[in-house]
């Protein structure tokens, strides 16, 4: 099994390759190839664009995982935005964020 592997842009996993981390190309099946780097390793880092082409119920399946890291991180172009983990806790809460 892989420590980790990126899905994303081209340039951003250039830069996670000369780190030693492991990419995939997701041009054509961003699904198959989240499943397969999901299968493979034990950490997945995410760009935000390929994030928002998955089903959501996959991404969430996956970030349940006992066994599995996911992280989606910002993309190089700002085309997606990263998912605002803090305003979900608030709203699960049920509290505003703006009392805080």
């Amino acid at each position: 099994m892989t420590g980790a592997i990126y899905l994303g842009d081209e340039a951003t996993a250039a830069g996670f390759r000369l780190a030693g981390v492991a990419a995939l190309a997701v041009a054509d099946d961003p699904a198959g190839a989240f499943r397969r780097a999901c299968r493979e390793a034990s950490l997945v880092i995410v760009s935000a664009s390929v994030a928002a082409s998955l089903p959501e119920a996959v991404l969430a399946r996956a970030r349940a995982a006992p066994s599995l890291l996911v992280s989606v991180i910002p993309d190089l172009n700002g085309e997606a935005a990263v998912p605002d983990v803090a305003a979900r806790i608030y709203a699960e809460l049920g509290l505003d964020p703006h009392d805080a």
